[in-house]
């Protein structure tokens, strides 16, 4: 992934909270935004932008330090890609890992090489200058190596920090310009001493201060909101999960009844979902929501539909027509606010800026259902409180604004909902059968406090049916597929090892409450190389 190049914002736009900031130019490594992720653990503001990013644009944002990213390219190669030579002369605080180290010696006179034997995974770090950059990290440590290349000779002014088994050159410094290196990637969870180095590298070295803070990023956020809506209105698609809610709250808070909530029940929510969601804003959050009963639209746009693109696409298409209807009986609006997060700020280029003002235009729905673009004629100007924030950063937002820690920590829910965990054809009849299968799973696992244990765990109905027997008498009716899984981030995810009696029970309650099933499954799938959800 490599980023397209941006104007950063001037200085003088920026918050207070991004005045004291690292940022991280990305050379295409997969760990860019898990630094991004590590400098935030320290309460220090940090960004993501592409290695392209000039040393003119990184004046203008002032940080105070820089951090090369890795990168799956060789620096000898004759397309690989460069940062602006101009940065080793800002007088900045710089960190090269990995292919970030390796595009420093190269271009301050250095030499970097094939190496004779690559290094991957974990290596343990001989530290020859336990100070600065690695105070406080243990000699020994273990740190997480992918490298075919190592460094073979220093740029003048360098200093040998440490080094491992198989490669001479581990961490190096220029003490007087603070520009440092290290080979292996101090950002992951394998690096055992990682975090201290990053710490040591943000604060002694760049000296920033910890600011970024939720009581402060709330704070700020709150002024923002009201000083660019001022008396319009704006609109927000409430899902119930905790991006939207987190949104709902701070909006609120910020600008009261000039915000809308709206939630679309399309009829494919959990047992209970719905009518929950709409007591807990209406009557404990004292936040209106407009309900908006669309199930027999969606079931009847899904009719016949067995394909699951097809089913996202047209629930997509009937979503967008819903909003639209709706917005325009409830409008009109000036503003829609979207929950984007720092993801999707790095990874989209799909911006579109109103030529006349400048601001930002909404022409797709990202963080409602992700379910399809609204159309061009359709515009509001955006409001997005969360894009500067990860996913971790919401949840710790949304706690101490007062969400309760069943939206906190709700698992992932797809947008297209229950349709896409039943295979084949969406009825009346199935929907009903799984969604009284999954609300026993819920009941189960949450009934044993380990809810949380898991990054999802539902219910899969199968569009076939198996031979059973039930008091004597012959069956024939459809199995349930359990799935539950453990998982950091979504992106790979592993099997639970769900005790068998926990199984048992939630098997034989299912075949015995649930009318319709005679047989469950468990699914034993890694991602890769299945998904989490079937369809």
């Amino acid at each position: 992934m490599t980023l397209q190049t941006e104007q950063p914002p001037h200085t003088s736009s920026m918050s207070q909270l991004q005045r004291q900031m690292i940022i991280i130019l990305d050379f295409g490594s997969q760990y860019s935004e898990l630094i991004a992720r590590r400098i935030r653990e320290t309460q220090v503001y940090s960004e993501v932008l592409s290695y392209r990013t000039t040393a003119e644009q990184l004046r203008q944002l002032n940080p105070r330090g820089i951090i090369l990213s890795g990168g799956p390219n060789s620096v000898y190669d004759g397309h690989a890609p460069h940062c602006d030579p101009e940065i080793w002369q800002m007088g900045i605080p710089i960190l090269g890992v990995c292919y970030g180290m390796q595009l420093m010696v190269q271009q301050l006179g250095g030499e970097v090489e094939q190496a004779e034997r690559g290094e991957y995974g974990k290596a343990s770090l001989c530290i020859d200058d336990p100070t600065d950059l690695l105070t406080n990290v243990e000699d020994g440590t273990t740190m997480w190596m992918s490298h075919g290349d190592s460094v073979t000779r220093l740029p003048d002014g360098f200093e040998l920090l440490a080094h491992t088994e198989n490669t001479p050159c581990a961490a190096i410094a220029h003490h007087d310009r603070k520009l440092y290196g290290v080979q292996f990637h101090p950002e992951v969870v394998h690096s055992i001493g990682g975090q201290a180095l990053i710490r040591n590298f943000v604060y002694h070295i760049c000296d920033c201060e910890p600011t970024w803070t939720t009581d402060a990023f709330v704070e700020e956020t709150v002024r923002e909101i009201r000083a660019k809506v001022g008396e319009k209105r704006v609109l927000l698609a409430l899902s119930g999960g905790v991006d939207s809610s987190t949104l709902a709250f701070l909006l609120h808070r910020a600008i009261g009844d000039q915000l809308t909530c709206m939630f679309i029940d399309q009829g494919f929510m959990r047992k209970g979902e719905p009518e929950r969601l709409l007591k807990l804003f209406r009557e404990q959050f004292h936040i209106p929501v407009e309900y908006v009963d669309a199930e027999e639209r969606f079931m009847t746009a899904l009719d016949g539909v067995t394909d699951p693109e097809e089913k996202r696409k047209r629930i997509g298409h009937e979503f967008i027509q819903v909003f639209e209807e709706e917005s325009r009986r409830l409008g009109p609006f000036d503003y829609l606010a979207q929950g984007t997060l720092y993801p999707d700020v790095i990874e989209s280029a799909d911006t579109n800026v109103d030529p006349k003002t400048g601001e930002r235009v909404a022409v797709k729905i990202k963080s409602h259902h992700n379910v399809g673009g609204l159309p061009k004629d359709l515009r509001f100007k955006l409001v997005e409180p969360l894009r500067k924030l990860f996913k971790d950063e919401v949840r710790k937002v949304g706690r101490s604004i007062g969400l309760p820690e069943e939206i906190v920590r709700r698992h992932p829910f797809p947008g297209p909902g229950l349709a896409i965990r039943i295979l084949g054809e969406v009825t009346s009849e199935r929907l009903e059968i799984l969604r009284d299968a999954d609300y026993i799973v819920r009941q189960e696992i949450n009934r044993r406090g380990i809810y949380h244990d898991f990054w999802q765990a539902f219910a899969v109905l199968l569009p076939i049916r198996s031979v059973g027997v039930m008091g004597d008498q012959r069956t024939y009716a459809y199995p349930i597929v359990l799935r539950l899984v453990t998982s950091e981030d979504g992106m790979t995810a592993d099997w639970a090892r769900v005790p068998y009696d926990l199984l048992e029970t939630i098997s034989n309650r299912i075949v015995n409450e649930v009318r319709g099933v005679n047989r469950v499954v468990y699914d034993v799938t890694s991602k890769p190389p299945g998904t989490i959800e079937w369809e």
